[in-house]
């Protein structure tokens, strides 16, 4: 048994350095290096081991925490960050452990994790680099894992919405003003481009985080959707809704409906529900060849007509194909006989179109 003595344990400091010391080595080597992968994959076990133990053995939260400590101060999350692409696939998941652990773990009497402190005051790129995991795909699903646990605080939410992509500038978000328009070259804007241009498994991870950040802190996107709003629906209409990928195109339809019925954003709704093109995409949705499509397109579409606030470009354009709407919504999705909620919606909405003005009548807000 003496052979399992045989190398000397490292202390947390020495284990972090040598941690990000083999990283950078292994990130600058042109081709594979089997001993350097050796030597950081037995590294980065023995750190994840560390901070969650194993099914034998529990972690001492004092340990973590200097652990951690360690973590922090030498930089190595964004070291890590950074060159996630280059580990082999055991070390990225390893990484990713890592990464997720400094994330649930909260000192004694604190009630937010060491790591988001650190983050927001000192080391916002951590998380851009995260995001940049997207443009390749050995990256993609660790980075998304590790955005997704860091998505459940709203400060992390906000670095990604209001980073403006200026290289060598850090974030403060003491100074951000969210009624200052973002110039689009942020890192959230990224994520149109990895969603509707990427490979499948990294579009839809892609698609994971976005959603989360446009769901889980509602009072702050509500307030950036409104700041933003020209720009964030038409890319949301030209590159999402309008995407080539049956998958991107149902689940962004699907997200839009939920954008637009949650009460944090009543004023984004508004807005929405007021543009005449905006009711001309999702009216195309409800004559897709593919059922699901019509089924979440529906769903957009009753939030128009049941606006008893209708913009005079939205009454026009019902007005004029109240005809046709009345011939084609009786067998709309006429086999869905066991969605109860689904055939009253429909009712409603052909009542609602039947009642119609003969020609679009102001609504009392610009009367």
């Amino acid at each position: 048994m003496a052979f399992l003595f045989r190398n000397k344990q490292k202390s947390h400091a020495e284990l972090t350095r040598s941690t990000k010391d083999l990283t950078i080595r292994l990130s600058q080597e042109d081709k594979p290096n089997p001993k350097l992968e050796e030597e950081l994959a037995r590294d980065l076990q023995q750190m994840k081991v560390r901070l969650q133990g194993t099914p034998d053995t529990e972690v001492n939260p004092e340990l973590v925490f200097q652990l951690l400590s360690a973590i922090l101060s030498d930089d190595l999350l964004y070291v890590l960050a950074v060159n996630i692409h280059k580990l082999p696939f055991e070390s990225r998941k390893d990484a990713q452990v890592i990464f997720s652990s400094a994330f649930r773990y909260k000192p004694a009497g604190q009630t937010d994790p060491q790591v988001l402190h650190h983050i927001v005051q000192f080391r916002p790129d951590i998380i851009i680099a995260l995001c940049r995991g997207y443009d390749r795909r050995e990256s993609a699903m660790p980075c998304g894992g590790v955005l997704r646990e860091a998505l459940k605080y709203d400060a992390i939410a906000a670095l990604l919405l209001y980073d403006e992509g200026e290289d060598g500038k850090q974030l403060d978000l003491a100074n951000v003003n969210p009624d200052v328009p973002a110039s689009g070259g942020g890192i959230f804007w990224r994520f149109f481009d990895w969603i509707d241009k990427g490979a499948f498994e990294l579009s839809a991870d892609a698609f994971n985080t976005f959603r989360e950040i446009l769901t889980k802190h509602k009072p702050l996107v509500a307030t950036f959707l409104q700041t933003n709003f020209d720009m964030f629906f038409s890319k949301y209409n030209t590159m999402l809704i309008s995407s080539e990928s049956y998958v991107t195109k149902r689940q962004s339809i699907k997200l839009l409906g939920e954008i637009l019925l949650d009460r944090a954003n009543y004023s984004v709704m508004t807005q929405y529900v007021d543009s005449g093109e905006h009711l001309k995409i999702i009216m195309k949705l409800l004559r897709d060849d593919r059922r699901m499509i019509n089924y979440e397109g529906f769903h957009v579409f009753k939030v128009f007509v049941a606006n008893p606030n209708k913009s005079i470009a939205v009454q026009r354009i019902l007005i004029s194909n109240r005809e046709k709407l009345l011939r084609f919504l009786p067998s709309f999705l006429d086999d869905r006989t066991e969605d109860e909620q689904f055939i009253d919606e429909k009712s409603f909405l052909i009542r609602q179109i039947e009642q119609l003005p003969s020609q679009p009548i102001p609504p009392p807000a610009a009367a």
